[in-house]
């Protein structure tokens, strides 16, 4: 018997599970994706999804240095500290 609903032909969301809307960008931080994008992704198409899957490594630049944490609590810029 084949059940034809597992083996769909769908592109995977590129959720990581870390969910933080970066201010400025308005993106997420751990998918890349905007707010409609994630709020629309079960309904769009394969190739709106593939499209927005092309697009997402051209946006982590738009992200910078994230708020809060260590720096934050600090006051300072870490980005040019060692670990």
């Amino acid at each position: 018997m084949t059940d034809d609903v597992w083996k769909r032909d769908e592109i995977d969301s590129p959720c990581i599970k870390i969910c933080v809307i970066h201010p400025a960008s308005r993106l997420c931080t751990g998918c890349l994706r905007t707010i409609d994008e994630i709020g629309s992704w079960s309904r769009m198409t394969p190739d709106a999804r593939r499209a927005v899957m092309e697009e997402l490594p051209n946006r982590s630049g738009q992200i910078t240095q994230r708020r809060g944490g260590r720096a934050a609590r600090l006051g300072k810029d870490l980005s040019d500290e060692k670990p």
